[in-house]
C-alpha cells in the first residue's frame, strides 16, 4: 500500500485497537478473539515500521493496557507493569531465544536458563505487603498507573491478609482468575435472575475486580497466583525463580506447574504437554509465558516501551471442532447492525458445548462461501464467543443454498440500508425494539448511567408492556407500574426508581457515553465532559459551523469520532432526545477537578517531539494536573507548543499560526508557575 492508504489504515486500525481494549480492559465485554486482536495489532505494528512517522502519541504500540477509569483512586505502579510480546509457533519462539542472545551478547550456542509457566486468563494486580500486613491492591492500568482494588482484593480468599513473616517491604505481582466450576456456576446465576453472561472466565474476573461494593466480590471466589517478586524486604533474588520460592515461603501462591529448564527443546515438550492437557486444569490458560531467570541478564537486555525482552507469550492456537450449519438467524444490535449467527448442530469444544457461533457479517459469509446444510470449523479463540472459519467444501451437500442478507428487519420488518464503505447492514429505525432493548441495556451498564436491577429480563418487560419507547421514558416509570410486572414487586419496584432518581445526577461524560452514539466511548465522553463541562455549551459548540473541525483538535478525538458526535447532537433524534433528559430532570454537568484551577488553568497545550526528561505520558499528566488542556493538533486557539526534539509537522503549523514554541527547559517554569 502506498502512504496515503497506509495512514488511513492505520489511523482506522488505532481506532479500532482502542476500542476493543475499552471492551477488554474496562467493560470485560469483548468482541473479539485474542488471536484476532493480536492479527489487528500486528497490522498496525507493521504499517509503523515501514512508515515511522506514522506512529502516533496515542497508537496502541505505544501503550499497555487501558487508561484508567477514574472511578477508583490511581496508584503509580514502583516500576511499569509491561505487556509480553507473542510467539504462535516453535519457529518464532527460537528467533525470540536468539535475539535476546544477541542483545545480552551472549554467544549463539549459550545456555540460558528459562522458566515456564502457564499463561492463566486472568487480571493482572500488583500486591503490596507493609510490616508483613496487606498494604494495597493495584490493577495494571495503563502499565504505568492503576486503580486500588485493595477492598475488593481483601476478600480473595487466596490472598493471605498476614505474610508468615512480618518483613518490612514485599512487592509482588500476579494473576487473579476465576476457577472454570465457580465461572459456570456463576453464569448460571446470572442467567437464572435475568442477566447478561460473562464471556469467559477473564472478563468475569476484571468486572468483579472493580466493583466497588466487596461484599459483593466475596459472593465471587477469586483466586490469585503470583508470577514476579519485585522485591522482597528491599531486595530481589539472584534469579526469577528464587523469587517465586521466596514468595511462596511467606505463604503466597505460585503456579504448582511452574518449571525452569536449560534448553529450548524440554520447553517445546512442555509448551505441547500442557497444549494438550489445558482442558484437566481447574483454571483456564491461553499458552505459556517464557522469562529468563537470570535477573542479572533480565536487566541486561531491558525493555522496550510496551514489552520486557526477556520475556515471552507462547500463545497456544485456537481450539477447533465441525459441525453441521443448520440455518443462520439474524440478531440486531444497539446500533443496528445486522450480525448473522450460526445455528450448529450441537459439539463438544474447548470443554463445552457449543450450539451457536458468530458469522460476522454478511460480505464474510460470502467471501467464506459458506452454505446452509455445511460441514463447518468452528474456533473458539480466546474462550470469547466461538466462530465460524469456513466450511469444508467437499463435505457439502448437493443444492445447499448461502444465506442472503435480509431486506427488512427481522424485529421491526422496516427497510435496511448498507451505507457506502461499510460491511455492515443496519436497521436505521430508532424504535425498533431490539435496538431499544441494547440501547436500554447500554444506559444502565454501570460504566453508564449504573442503573442496578434494570436487566435484560426487565427491559422486555418494559418494551413489551409499551411503559418504555427510548431511555427518557425511563424517568417517566411510576412504581406502581413497575410493581405490577412479573417477579417485580414493591420493593423491588421502590429501589429500581431510587436507583433512576440517583442517576440523573450522573456527571455528563457518564451521559454521554451512555446515549450510545458511534464511535463516543468512554474514553471520548471524558474528554469532550472535560472540555465543555456542561450540555448547553457542548450544544452551543455544536450549532457553530467548524463544530467537527475544533473537537477533533481535542486529545483522543479524531475526526470520526468528532463527525459522529456533532451528527448526533445536530439531528431532530438525538436533540429530543437530549432535551427530554433535561426536561426529567438529568444535571448533565460535569464536575470541575481540582487542576482546573491550577496555574495553567484554561491553556491549550500541544507536545511534538521527543522530551529528553519526560517520558510523553508523563508530561500530558504534569499538565493537565497544572490545569492545562491537552490537543492532539495545533490550531489558532493554542496557546503554545512544546518542542522536543525530532519534531513534526506541528512546529511548522506552529510558527505558520504564530503561536508560541516553548523548549523542554521550559517545561518546568510552565508547571511551577503557569507562565
Amino acid at each position: 500500500m502506498n502512504r496515503a492508504q497506509a495512514e488511513r489504515r492505520a489511523r482506522d486500525l488505532r481506532d479500532e485497537i482502542w476500542r476493543h481494549r475499552y471492551l477488554y480492559y474496562v467493560l470485560a465485554e469483548p468482541e473479539i478473539s485474542d488471536a484476532e486482536y493480536d492479527e489487528l495489532e500486528k497490522q498496525l505494528a507493521e504499517i509503523e515500521r515501514d512508515y515511522p512517522d506514522l506512529v502516533t502519541d496515542d497508537s496502541p504500540t505505544q501503550r499497555v493496557g487501558h487508561p484508567v477509569g477514574g472511578e477508583l483512586p490511581v496508584v503509580a505502579h514502583s516500576e511499569p507493569m509491561l505487556s509480553l510480546d507473542n510467539a504462535y509457533d516453535a519457529k518464532e519462539l527460537n528467533e525470540w531465544l536468539a535475539r535476546l542472545k544477541r542483545v545480552a551478547r551472549l554467544d549463539e550456542a549459550s545456555p540460558v536458563c528459562l522458566l515456564a509457566e502457564h499463561k492463566i486468563d486472568g487480571v493482572s494486580v500488583s500486591v503490596i505487603y507493609e510490616q508483613g500486613r496487606l498494604a494495597r491492591v493495584v490493577s495494571r492500568g495503563d502499565g504505568r498507573v492503576g486503580e486500588e482494588i485493595t477492598a475488593t482484593a481483601r476478600t480473595i480468599r487466596s490472598l493471605p491478609l498476614r505474610l508468615n513473616q512480618p518483613l518490612r517491604h514485599v512487592e509482588a505481582r500476579g494473576e487473579v482468575f476465576f476457577p472454570k466450576a465457580a465461572f459456570e456456576a456463576l453464569n448460571e446465576r446470572r442467567a437464572a435472575e435475568g442477566q447478561s453472561l460473562f464471556a469467559n472466565p477473564r472478563n468475569a474476573a476484571a468486572g468483579t475486580l472493580r466493583l466497588l461494593d466487596p461484599r459483593q466480590v466475596a459472593d465471587r471466589p477469586l483466586e490469585l497466583h503470583f508470577w514476579q517478586a519485585v522485591s522482597v524486604d528491599g531486595s530481589t533474588p539472584a534469579t526469577h525463580s528464587a523469587g517465586l520460592d521466596a514468595l511462596k515461603s511467606l505463604g503466597l501462591l505460585t503456579n504448582p506447574h511452574r518449571a525452569v529448564f536449560a534448553d529450548i527443546e524440554p520447553v517445546v515438550d512442555y509448551i505441547e504437554t500442557w497444549r494438550r492437557r489445558r482442558n484437566e486444569l481447574p483454571y483456564e490458560i491461553d499458552g505459556v509465558v517464557l522469562k529468563l531467570d537470570d535477573l542479572e541478564l533480565q536487566r541486561r537486555v531491558g525493555a522496550t516501551s510496551k514489552a520486557p525482552r526477556w520475556a515471552v507469550a507462547y500463545k497456544f492456537p485456537a481450539e477447533q471442532a465441525t459441525s453441521r450449519l443448520l440455518r443462520v438467524v439474524v440478531q440486531v444490535g444497539r446500533t443496528g447492525v445486522l450480525t448473522p449467527v450460526a445455528e450448529l448442530e450441537p459439539t463438544r469444544l474447548a470443554g463445552t458445548t457449543v450450539s451457536r457461533a458468530t458469522l460476522h457479517n454478511f460480505e464474510e459469509i460470502a467471501r467464506k462461501d459458506i452454505r446452509i446444510g455445511d460441514t463447518v470449523i468452528v474456533e473458539k479463540g480466546g474462550d470469547v464467543i466461538p466462530k465460524v472459519v469456513g466450511p469444508i467444501a467437499s463435505r457439502r451437500p448437493r443444492g445447499a443454498l448461502a444465506p442472503s442478507p435480509p431486506d427488512l428487519c427481522p424485529v421491526c420488518e422496516e427497510a435496511v440500508v448498507k451505507q457506502e464503505g461499510e460491511v455492515a447492514v443496519r436497521c436505521i429505525n430508532p424504535s425498533c425494539a431490539a435496538r431499544l432493548k441494547e440501547s436500554l441495556r447500554h444506559f444502565a451498564r454501570r460504566a453508564a448511567m449504573d442503573i442496578e436491577g434494570l436487566g435484560p429480563a426487565l427491559i422486555e418487560q418494559l418494551i413489551d408492556h409499551e411503559l418504555v419507547q427510548d431511555v427518557a421514558d425511563l424517568y417517566r416509570l411510576e412504581a406502581e407500574s413497575v410493581a405490577a410486572l412479573d417477579r417485580m414487586g414493591e420493593k423491588s419496584a421502590d429501589k429500581l426508581i431510587r436507583q433512576l432518581e440517583a442517576s440523573r445526577h450522573q456527571p455528563l461524560h457518564r451521559v454521554l457515553f451512555a446515549l450510545g452514539i458511534r464511535h463516543v466511548g468512554d474514553r471520548a465522553a471524558r474528554v469532550v465532559a472535560r472540555e465543555f463541562g456542561t450540555m448547553p455549551a457542548l450544544l452551543e459548540l455544536v450549532d457553530e459551523k467548524d463544530a467537527t473541525e475544533r473537537l477533533a483538535e481535542l486529545p483522543d478525538i479524531g475526526p470520526e469520532t468528532a463527525s459522529s458526535l456533532v451528527g448526533f447532537l445536530r439531528s431532530h433524534a438525538g436533540r429530543r432526545l437530549i432535551d427530554q433528559l433535561a426536561e426529567c430532570g438529568l444535571v448533565m454537568e460535569e464536575p470541575r477537578s481540582e487542576t482546573s484551577q491550577g496555574p495553567l488553568a484554561g491553556k491549550r497545550v500541544v507536545i511534538t517531539g521527543t522530551l529528553e526528561h519526560y517520558t510523553r505520558d508523563e508530561a500530558k499528566r504534569l499538565l493537565e494536573q497544572a490545569g492545562a488542556r491537552l490537543a492532539g493538533s495545533v490550531s489558532a486557539k493554542t496557546d503554545f507548543l512544546i518542542a522536543g526534539e525530532h519534531p513534526g509537522s506541528k512546529l511548522k503549523r506552529a510558527e505558520q499560526l504564530g503561536v508560541p514554541v516553548l523548549g523542554e527547559a521550559d517545561l518546568d517554569r510552565l508547571l511551577s508557575e503557569g507562565t
